[in-house]
């Protein structure tokens, strides 16, 4: 059984490959890959995957960061309540 997700989990985990590249993965699908430079940064600054700043991290590096369009969405009627 799956655990639910905590406030801060957006989804995303990592894997550092043997030569070196990180590979970003959202909800399970690859979402990107760090190479060289941007991946050292990134080994350097992650820390600890699950935490909050990690997550928040990979969202802005893989672009699926703060759109703009997130308070338009939650108030399609759609999307309410």
């Amino acid at each position: 059984m799956k655990r639910p997700p905590e406030a801060h989990d957006l989804g995303f985990t990592y894997r550092v490959r043997k030569n070196g590249e990180v590979e970003i993965y959202h909800l399970g699908r690859l979402a990107s890959t760090l190479r060289g430079n941007d991946a050292e940064d990134f080994k350097q600054e992650a820390g600890v995957e699950g935490s909050a700043e990690a997550q928040q991290l990979m969202a802005r590096v893989t672009g699926n960061y703060k759109h703009g369009n997130e308070r338009k969405a939650s108030e399609h009627p759609r999307n309410r309540r």
